[in-house]
């Protein structure tokens, strides 16, 4: 695996600032600084500042769950990726939650996207088809219909900085998913990969990081991370507990140096 592998921790609606900062606490105790792995947490908006002021930025980068694709306006209520830009590395875009319960469509989450990258944010999108559709045989269609449009609007340098997640819904807890088998999990990293070399060029393709989310935890993730396509795990739920996400960070590492890779752990 020649790119640092990327674990992000998706906190989604949970903890308030002083829960928030203890989780951070302990994550900071378990966790090394691996040079080939980063690590990058994402709070909810709330707790973002308060976080970024406590953070150790040689271990932990810091993303946003979700921005307005406006730079600024009378939008209430809302914060833009421009509010962002002194805070976070990252934006996740396009969550499943995000387009089944708040109707996000394929065109907001365009916007989004190049909200993102106009503001020097690296958006982290999120694709996946639902049960229904997996049985319909319709998961290569939506999974192009998700990917075009989102990135419609960027060249193939901006691709490249690019984090793409394939979270299956029909794997997700939340949605009282199954555990996806490995195969499944590739097969599905394989044609995003080939849909960006079709639209963007294989220099673009190869250089898209592709994470897995999807029930993730300490016990599974590297069956996952094995995998030729796979860059890293979008965790939900196992990033609440610290045990398990310093788990799956272990998890990283031990995989890295397995294959050879010489960490300079510090």
């Amino acid at each position: 695996m020649s790119k640092r592998i990327l674990i992000v921790g998706n906190w989604k609606m949970h903890l308030n600032a002083s829960q928030a900062s203890l989780l951070l606490h302990r994550l900071h105790e378990r966790i090394k600084i691996h040079r080939n792995i980063e690590v990058v947490l994402a709070p909810s908006m709330l707790v973002l500042q308060p976080l970024s002021t406590q953070v150790d930025r040689r271990k932990f980068r810091l993303a946003a769950q979700n921005a307005y694709y406006k730079d600024e306006g009378a939008f209430t209520g809302e914060v833009s990726f421009s509010m962002l830009q002194d805070l976070v590395h990252y934006v996740i875009i396009g969550h499943s939650e995000r387009r089944l319960h708040f109707h996000e469509d394929l065109e907001v989450v365009r916007d989004k996207v190049a909200s993102a990258v106009r503001n020097s944010i690296t958006p982290l999108l999120c694709v996946g088809e639902t049960g229904q559709e997996r049985h319909a045989g319709e998961t290569k269609q939506v999974l192009h219909d998700q990917i075009t449009t989102a990135l419609s609007n960027l060249t193939a340098d901006e691709i490249e900085e690019v984090v793409i997640a394939y979270e299956p819904v029909w794997a997700i807890s939340t949605f009282e998913g199954e555990i996806a088998k490995p195969d499944d999990v590739e097969s599905g990293l394989k044609f995003i990969r080939k849909q960006i070399a079709e639209l963007y060029g294989n220099k673009a393709a190869k250089a898209v990081r592709l994470l897995y989310g999807g029930s993730v935890d300490d016990q599974i993730v590297r069956s996952y991370l094995e995998l030729e396509d796979c860059d890293g795990a979008l965790v939900g739920g196992a990033s609440l507990n610290y045990h398990k996400f310093a788990g799956i960070v272990d998890s990283a590492y031990r995989l890295v140096q397995a294959q050879g890779e010489d960490d300079a752990g510090q």
